[in-house]
């Protein structure tokens, strides 16, 4: 099954489950007690701390939940913050997810030290709700903005162009696998 976040970032080969962690949480959860998928694929735009560029498509089996006041040393917490359904030794472009955007890039340059490299607001539940129920996962992201000043205003800038890559390679990707 295909999902996306839903409002403005819809696709119509996705089932939307809500903007955030909290909405995506549930509405999954939900969707998941009565109509349990095989696999899970999350289609969605992200925030690059650098290392990616605008327009890029990254593909990752793997997210962690980390907000900026634990990179400033403000924060900790006892939980699981780091969540993978990679079953392979093959390194991971980790995703980070935080109902929050991040527009510091002085501050978000931290996450390349911990080996994460892209924020998305919806994919640590995703991956949660996939690891509660026993689901393979993983998710598709095109490439937005970058975590600085211009975050919000460039996300807005580019996301019907991001969506329309998006929708593409997940199409060629289909095909790819069904052609096997």
């Amino acid at each position: 099954m295909i999902i996306c976040a839903g409002n403005n970032e819809t696709f119509d080969f996705a089932t939307p489950m809500g903007v955030g962690l909290i909405e995506t949480a549930m509405n999954l959860t939900r969707l998941c007690l009565f109509d349990k998928p095989e696999f899970l694929l999350f289609v969605g735009s992200a925030g690059s701390y650098g290392n990616h560029n605008i327009f890029d498509i990254v593909e990752s089996k793997t997210a962690s939940n980390i907000e900026l006041g634990f990179l400033s040393g403000d924060a900790y917490t006892p939980l699981d913050n780091v969540i993978s359904t990679n079953t392979t030794n093959k390194k991971e472009i980790i995703v980070n997810s935080s109902n929050y955007i991040s527009t510091c890039q002085e501050l978000t340059k931290k996450f390349l030290n911990l080996g994460v490299e892209i924020e998305n607001m919806e994919f640590f539940a995703v991956l949660r709700i996939a690891q509660e129920f026993d689901i393979p996962a993983g998710g598709v992201f095109c490439i937005t903005n970058y975590t600085n000043k211009d975050a919000h205003s460039d996300f807005l800038k580019n996301h019907e162009k991001a969506k329309k890559l998006l929708a593409r390679h997940v199409e060629t990707r289909i095909k790819e696998l069904t052609s096997r």
